[in-house]
């Protein structure tokens, strides 16, 4: 807005919202040139809540994914030192057994939770899906073979109470069917949060396209 004083034009400084709309006036626009809209600071203050709102979705999404992660970092590494002890003779093989088949393809369960990492960053869409794929190929297969592959020694333990691999004084067999248990509702878990979480990053990204 200008105004005309003699010979010269002075822009006159730029209109205050009333006191109603006093809380939204920091969004409204600074140049002098323009009126602040009530109805489109109110707008913007709604979707600046909603955004705001996404992104503390996404953190904690993300904060239970990391979760899962390490603790299947923790069971990785265990399976990991006992191949270690057991091929390296760190110990007698009647204290630690030898690995069971399974265990030598479920090495690679590492992949997917570093495509999971590297995913969280720049919310990369492509790296979640690697890493869910992965999962299911060199997380939960190897486990279900290891079921299957140790059920014999299972059935024969159960039922005449017969073991031949021993780790640390407990049954080889008991101890590995506990950690397929715990790992794979690790890995459940884990693929649940990031199907929501790579479901709520397709939404956002969809909606900045239509913007």
């Amino acid at each position: 807005m200008v105004a005309l004083e003699g010979r010269r034009w002075h822009r006159m400084p730029a209109v205050t919202l009333p006191s109603s709309n006093s809380n939204l006036s920091w969004m409204c626009p600074k140049s002098p040139r323009i009126f602040c809209n009530p109805a489109l600071a109110t707008l913007f203050a709604i979707s600046f809540g909603w955004r705001k709102k996404q992104a503390a979705h996404f953190v904690s999404l993300k904060s239970e994914i990391k979760k899962l992660i390490y603790m299947q970092v923790a069971l990785w590494l265990l399976v990991a030192a006992q191949m270690c002890v057991a091929h390296f003779k760190l110990l007698p093989h009647d204290q630690v057994a030898m690995p069971y088949q399974w265990e030598y393809p479920y090495l690679l369960s590492i992949i997917p939770s570093l495509f999971g990492l590297l995913s969280f960053p720049r919310n990369n869409i492509s790296y979640l899906v690697l890493s869910m794929i992965s999962t299911g190929l060199f997380s939960v297969a190897p486990l279900i073979y290891g079921s299957m592959e140790m059920f014999p020694m299972a059935q024969q333990l159960y039922r005449h109470g017969k073991a031949y691999r021993f780790i640390f004084g407990f049954s080889a067999v008991s101890v590995m069917y506990l950690l397929i248990v715990i790992a794979v509702q690790v890995h459940g878990w884990q693929l649940y949060y990031s199907k929501k979480l790579l479901d709520s990053w397709f939404t956002s990204t969809q909606e900045k396209k239509k913007k």
